[in-house]
């Protein structure tokens, strides 16, 4: 689907509008138009007497008649909306036809052919003329059925040639705009390949086993006690046959395409079940129970979501209020993460809790599924991981999508760079916008073969086969990602790779390797790993994560009476630069309950309210909270005097450019910020209410919330979808504990 071009609004005033077919798409095309007022009058013309009958009276058209010839004249555009097979004959009588300058498109589901017909019929595709396809139905069929609102939040796809005119297609995509429907431009080879697997072959399908069922013996009991489910699927089988003949027909090579690959697959799953394979069964179906609730929930709002149905997401943060209580935050996003990558390259069945269920590290999940490996879960944090071994996954079946994940593409880059067969990672259109320069510059040091889109950006193009080679690098800028994307591809290279880097970074990748086994050697800031040796399994029980407790440190901090204890909560020494740098801001923090859990520190953190002064932040701290700092500089908004932050570069290529959105918000709340180069200085003060804009940075977002506290009035920040990226629930967690904030979503 990256092919596809998604329109903004736009609007178009005709003079006559003519549809030939007055059925359901038809007939609700013609009625929309005319009750929309864009249109002086519509015309409608259908071979069915019947039909003709009814479309005065039900509003559809102005006039109707059964002559096509009547129907176009003077028309400014021809909509066709007769069945596929049926369009040849009417394009014959169309082009001996003066049309003058009308536009001509189509609602046909099977491009190619129509454009073939099209072909035919003029000798050549008309300038003027625009492929269209509408995602739309009904159960009923028919004119009786038509309706103005068929259409809205539906996509309609039009596919354009390279001959198409520029101004018809601009008129064909205003005219499915004034009804409401969200338009993409398409090529056309694409569009009958994407239908034919995800309308045609599922149809196909319920026709088939209706028809095997029905033809048993005992059909009656089948389907007296069929369940829900069945009569779900089979719905589709009550579609108009001679329509579905037609299309089938029509679009031959690409249904057949997708049969075969179903059939293959079919054939895979039979043998499974005889030959007693209980993996491959349940790879396959945890595989598509995670891909359903993958591409329903992460992919609806991102990537392929329809924007006429996207909940725009705003908090209202009220002032007041203090923080009390006893939580626990979701799991430690960083070892979430690498639980699964780590857990998937290991040799036997890895068992994780505490996973963190949020988008980010379901998008990794979902790649290791994609590329053949066996997981089972989550169910509340729980994971289980059929491992296949450094050298046992499998070429993913398309490119693989990381939603908003940075750490996800850049550490699959180097995991990736080491296998024997070709990848593409591809991310949502945040995360299309950052820099994948730092890690595929390296990795072409060792050998790999990358290609990135302008200036480094996603996607990434990885090229199997490549011969990795082990090298010493001394990174430019401090970055564990960078790291950790290096240290996997040194799993496959030949000889050692180091890194180097110029200051303290989380270190949860060689922790987690010591702890599948696998040596790392670590001498100061110098990582080392030589390829060779294999990963066994072992259980993992994720802490939470001490950048989601973060925002509920600072939250404790800055509202006096505050006294909250956040239980189980991680506390790697390279991750806890905002424990000492709140401290050194004056605030009351202390560690309970210390305790080590798979190799990383962990403990209970409580936190009671202090007045907090303004500091320069020490450079040594800079890395250990380098996703901590939009909430550290809500502290700085709340601390007595001036707040220096340098050598934080960093944060300018994040999920927003945080030193400068950040510097924005806290302005457009009276307090002062001026942003520099690496960093910001804040000067103190009292917080104001007003609007802020989260630029889609969950970050941000839930910073600002924690802002409130000290606010003198409600706080709304906008663009707040994202905050489920990283930390699902944080609202009615935040509420739980006295933070007056509520979402609001509209679509």
């Amino acid at each position: 689907m990256s092919n596809v071009k998604t329109l903004s609004p736009a609007s178009a005033t005709i003079g006559r509008l003519a549809v030939v077919g007055l059925g359901l798409i038809g007939g609700s095309f013609a009625k929309g138009i005319r009750e929309s007022g864009v249109c002086r009058e519509v015309v409608g013309c259908d071979a069915n007497p019947v039909t003709r009958e009814q479309a005065l009276p039900l509003g559809v058209v102005d006039r109707v008649t059964d002559s096509l010839a009547e129907a176009v004249q003077g028309a400014d555009v021809i909509l066709l909306a007769v069945p596929v097979l049926a369009m040849e004959a009417v394009l014959a009588e169309l082009a001996a036809l003066e049309l003058g300058n009308a536009v001509l498109t189509d609602v046909g589901s099977t491009k190619g052919a129509v454009v073939k017909a099209v072909e035919l019929a003029f000798g050549s595709v008309p300038k003027r003329f625009v492929p269209g396809h509408p995602i739309a139905g009904s159960e009923k069929s028919g004119i009786e059925a038509a309706s103005a609102k068929l259409f809205k939040r539906h996509k309609v796809i039009l596919t354009p040639l390279d001959e198409t005119s520029a101004e018809a297609l601009k008129l064909t995509t205003a005219l499915w705009q004034t009804l409401g429907a969200d338009v993409e431009h398409m090529p056309l080879a694409d569009h009958d390949e994407v239908l034919a697997a995800t309308s045609h072959l599922p149809h196909l399908l319920a026709f088939s086993l209706v028809d095997t069922l029905a033809g048993r013996s005992e059909n009656q009991d089948i389907f007296r006690y069929a369940a829900g489910g069945f009569r779900d699927f089979t719905r589709i089988a009550a579609s108009d046959p001679v329509m579905w003949r037609d299309i089938f027909l029509a679009n031959k090579n690409a249904v057949l395409r997708s049969l075969d690959a179903f059939t293959h697959d079919l054939d895979r799953l039979r043998n499974a079940i005889a030959s007693d394979d209980a993996n491959t069964l349940l790879g396959v179906f945890t595989r598509a129970k995670a891909a359903r609730e993958h591409f329903s929930t992460i992919l609806a709002r991102r990537a392929y979501m329809e924007p006429m149905q996207t909940q725009v997401c705003n908090f209202i943060a009220s002032p007041g209020g203090r923080v009390q209580g006893s939580i626990r935050v979701p799991g430690d996003k960083s070892i979430s993460h690498r639980s699964i990558m780590l857990g998937s390259l290991a040799e036997g069945v890895t068992e994780v809790e505490g996973f963190l269920e949020g988008e980010d590290s379901l998008a990794t999940l979902q790649a290791f599924r994609d590329m053949g490996v066996v997981i089972d879960g989550p169910h509340q944090g729980r994971v289980t991981i059929n491992g296949v071994g450094l050298h046992g996954l499998q070429a993913p079946p398309g490119p693989l999508y990381v939603g908003n994940s940075g750490t996800s593409m850049r550490l699959l880059s180097g995991l990736l760079a080491g296998q024997m067969f070709d990848s593409v990672l591809m991310g949502d259109a945040s995360l299309t916008k950052r820099p994948m320069g730092r890690v595929a510059k390296p990795l072409r040091e060792m050998g790999a073969r990358i290609d990135t889109a302008d200036e480094g950006r996603p996607p990434l193009r990885i090229m199997g086969d490549s011969r990795l080679m082990g090298m010493d690098y001394t990174m430019p800028m401090a970055s564990a990602q960078v790291k950790s994307c290096l240290l996997l591809a040194g799993l496959y290279a030949a000889g050692s790779t180091s890194v180097v880097e110029p200051a303290p970074t989380r270190d949860h990748t060689e922790r987690m390797l010591k702890g599948f086994g696998y040596p790392v050697k670590v001498e100061g800031a110098k990582v080392t790993i030589e390829p060779g040796h294999k990963l066994s399994a072992c259980k993992i029980d994720v802490p939470a994560d001490i950048s989601s407790a973060a925002f509920f440190m600072v939250a404790a901090s800055i509202a006096e009476g505050s006294d909250l204890l956040l239980e189980h909560v991680g506390i790697n020494p390279t991750r806890i630069g905002v424990i000492n740098i709140l401290r050194a801001m004056g605030g009351d923090l202390s560690l309970e309950n210390e305790r080590e859990v798979g190799g990383e520190p962990v403990a209970d953190i409580r936190v009671r309210y202090a007045p907090l002064k303004g500091i320069e932040i020490p450079i040594d701290q800079v890395p250990l909270a380098i996703d901590e700092f939009p909430v550290l500089f809500v502290a700085a908004a709340c601390a007595e005097g001036r707040t220096v932050l340098r050598g934080a570069e960093e944060l300018r290529v994040k999920e927003s450019d945080r030193i400068q959105v950040m510097a924005d918000g806290l302005q457009a709340l009276g307090i002062k910020a001026e942003p520099t180069h690496d960093g910001i200085i804040i000067e103190g003060g009292q917080i104001q209410g007003g609007q802020v804009d989260s630029h889609g940075d969950h970050r941000i977002a839930m910073s600002f919330s924690v802002a409130s506290l000290r606010a003198a009035g409600d706080i709304l920040i906008t663009d707040c979808a994202n905050v489920a990226t990283s930390f699902p629930g944080f609202v009615s967690l935040a509420s739980s504990v006295g933070i007056q904030v509520r979402s609001e979503e509209n679509a």
